[in-house]
């Protein structure tokens, strides 16, 4: 299969037209026939993010799960996303995960995905059965606060199972032991 590019493509992609587009340096999601192509984050986000995944890391590592930065998930056929962070059981996959394997998948909000997250994404985690969903929401005027929302799977929607505000460390038993500081996801 010849390696793909976004000029060359004339109509709805499918999966096959995606995944030949390869690896590439951009974040490109599928979306039912659409691409969904993201600026890369600023700082401030991919700060929030790696201390995130050191937040959850050593949790998920003893629960014999899986913490991946940024990994493709197949919610289903000519749907796949691209979280900021999914914590997974199963191999270490080499371009696509699969949703049955995501235990929790967490998105940091960004001046331009922000009502993504909390829309689309969401629900689509949520057909996909995705069971917890962690939503991080920094204020996007200075990044000197930090909101957390824990949401777990009740049949087709999310609900929320807890949350934090800066200052706060959201804590939760479930999917695993998990302690999530909000002063230690801005400590960068």
């Amino acid at each position: 299969m010849t390696k793909g590019t976004l000029d060359d493509h004339e109509g709805p992609w499918s999966e096959a037209d995606y995944l030949a587009l390869g690896e590439t340096n951009h974040r490109i999601e599928l979306l039912d026939g659409s691409l969904l192509v993201s600026p890369s984050p600023n700082d401030h986000h991919n700060e929030i993010m790696g201390n995130l995944r050191d937040s959850l890391r050593p949790a998920a590592r003893a629960a014999d799960l899986r913490a991946p930065l940024v990994p493709n998930i197949r919610l289903r056929a000519g749907l796949i996303l691209i979280p900021d962070l999914a914590v997974k059981k199963g191999p270490t996959e080499s371009f696509i995960g699969n949703a049955t394997d995501v235990v929790l998948v967490c998105e940091v909000t960004s001046p331009s995905n922000s009502a993504m997250d909390r829309g689309h994404k969401m629900l689509a985690y949520a057909e996909a059965g995705i069971p917890w969903y962690l939503l991080v929401e920094p204020d996007f005027t200075d990044y000197a606060s930090v909101k957390l929302t824990l949401f777990r799977l009740d049949g087709d929607a999310y609900v929320e199972h807890g949350s934090a505000e800066q200052g706060e460390t959201l804590t939760s038993d479930l999917p695993f032991t998990l302690e999530v500081s909000t002063e230690f996801l801005l400590d960068y």
